[in-house]
């Protein structure tokens, strides 16, 4: 007899909930991200502040546009309950440009091209709200997972509290499990087909891919 081989595409298993396909799916992606040499400089200490406060200046072009995609989708009454005003990081990270770049920041910064190409993505595909998902489990769920451990390595590594760091600071979220736990809900709970599920899946490997393409254009800008 022989044995059959299951060939769907990632996400389309209903019985999968589609927090845990993403979980799946994108897991090798994700640690592709996280081996980038700017991330692992950025973890152990050996990556200078400028290193920092550039990732803050391309930070800040991702979630604006991914956050304009957001509300672009409650004023269509389209957002099934995905867009919640308590992850909003956009004036966070604008005060931690401030810091980190002084008051005139906006003329400061600049958008390095793989984060260009990123912005330029959301922007393609923002409207639609599996994609959009794909985008927000990427950014949040991870803000609010590593991104905690995160804070703490860099307000260790460059004397930053609270000031340079506001970034990762969720104060309308008391406790950041049930939160996740509820934001994973609303994902399972998207009344999506299966190949909306399986563009899901993909649009989010593709998003940790832009991820690592950002991380490589500044590794290249700050690592000798």
């Amino acid at each position: 007899m022989t044995a059959q081989t299951d060939e769907r595409a990632p996400g389309t298993d209903a019985d999968v909930p589609l927090s845990a396909a993403l979980r799946a799916g994108t897991r090798a992606d994700h640690e592709d991200a996280e081996r980038s040499p700017f991330v692992e400089h950025l973890v152990d200490g050996r990556l200078p502040l400028a290193g920092y406060a550039d990732l803050a200046a391309q930070q800040h072009a991702v979630y604006r546009a991914l956050e304009a995609a957001g509300d672009r989708l409650v004023a269509a009454g389209a957002d099934a309950g995905l867009v919640f005003a308590e992850l909003e990081r956009v004036p966070a990270i604008e005060a931690d440009l401030t810091h980190l770049h002084g008051p005139d920041w906006r003329a400061r910064v600049r958008v390095l091209p793989a984060t260009a190409a990123y912005v330029a993505r959301l922007e393609e595909v923002g409207d639609d709200l599996p994609r959009y998902a794909a985008h927000a489990y990427t950014r949040y769920l991870g803000d609010l997972s590593g991104g905690q451990v995160l804070k703490r390595m860099i307000e260790r590594h460059h004397g930053l509290d609270g000031d340079g760091v506001r970034f990762y600071d969720f104060p309308q979220i008391h406790k950041l499990k049930p939160f996740k736990d509820v934001y994973r809900e609303r994902l399972d709970a998207l009344d999506l087909t299966p190949a909306q599920r399986a563009d899901v899946v993909e649009e989010a490997r593709l998003a940790f891919r832009l991820n690592r393409a950002m991380f490589a254009d500044l590794g290249a800008a700050h690592l000798s």
